[in-house]
């Protein structure tokens, strides 16, 4: 009785078994997901970068590839044209005639001066010519007066010897000087201004004043005396073409004139 009973119990729970089996069996799911959702959809964000990326890298170049490739397609698609060249035309060339200018006495110009200290240690200045005029400038002569003592004559010829190039503020002492050795005057004048000259030659030694009051028009060998307020002067006598003192001039002294005097 025992063996059929154990049987029994035994094809019972080989059933029950079984059938629990299949029972798990139709509830498992078809595949089993050993990995967690997290990690999957970190894989599936890791994927389409990637895919993206690439894509991207493949599709977009960086500008001096760009530039590079197309300078490499301009060269190659676009062949370079040989420039015809003009046969060379030869001109005859006039030379250049400057255009003449004509003289206009109004334009003025600055004019600079030289300064310099004088023996006695006066300051003078005179004019520096840096220009020429296109016109010569005549002066005119003198004329010979024979009214006048011919002695005149003589002592402006020598004082044109003896004159320098340039003032020395001694023009009295020179003119003196010629008078007395001409013959002019037989005493050597006393007055040690130039501007005195004309009171003394007159008082002491016989000269008259002559109505001259143009310079270029005064007689050859007469004496031009000329005033001054702060200052003593000057004195010279007129040549056949200029002025003499203690030194030459072709033109006379911008001072005011008191008088033009000579030896009758």
């Amino acid at each position: 009785m025992r063996r059929p009973l154990h049987f029994a119990l035994g094809t019972t729970s080989l059933l029950v078994i079984s059938a629990a089996a299949a029972h798990a069996q139709a509830l498992a799911p078809s595949t089993l997901h050993l990995t967690s959702p997290e990690r999957e959809t970190k894989k599936d964000i890791v994927q389409v970068f990637t895919k993206d990326s690439a894509q991207a890298v493949t599709k977009e170049r960086s500008p001096e590839q760009k530039t590079k490739k197309d300078i490499v397609r301009a060269t190659t698609k676009e062949p370079v044209r040989p420039i015809a060249k003009e046969p060379v035309r030869a001109f005859a060339i006039e030379p250049v005639r400057p255009i003449a200018k004509p003289y206009s006495s109004e334009t003025t110009q600055s004019v600079t001066h030289y300064s310099y200290k004088t023996p006695q240690g006066k300051k003078e200045s005179i004019p520096v010519i840096t220009q020429y005029y296109p016109q010569q400038i005549v002066y005119p002569l003198a004329k010979i007066d024979r009214h006048l003592d011919g002695k005149l004559m003589q002592a402006a010829t020598i004082a044109q010897e003896r004159a320098h190039a340039h003032s020395r503020s001694m023009c009295w002492h020179y003119v003196k000087e010629a008078l007395l050795a001409s013959g002019v005057i037989d005493s050597r004048p006393k007055s040690e201004l130039a501007k005195e000259a004309a009171q003394d030659l007159v008082t002491n030694y016989g000269f008259k004043k002559l109505s001259v009051t143009d310079p270029f028009a005064a007689p050859v060998g007469s004496v031009l005396v000329y005033g001054a307020n702060r200052a003593a002067g000057h004195v010279e006598i007129r040549t056949r073409d200029g002025f003499v003192s203690d030194f030459c001039s072709k033109t006379p002294s911008p001072r005011p004139l008191l008088g033009v005097y000579a030896k009758l």
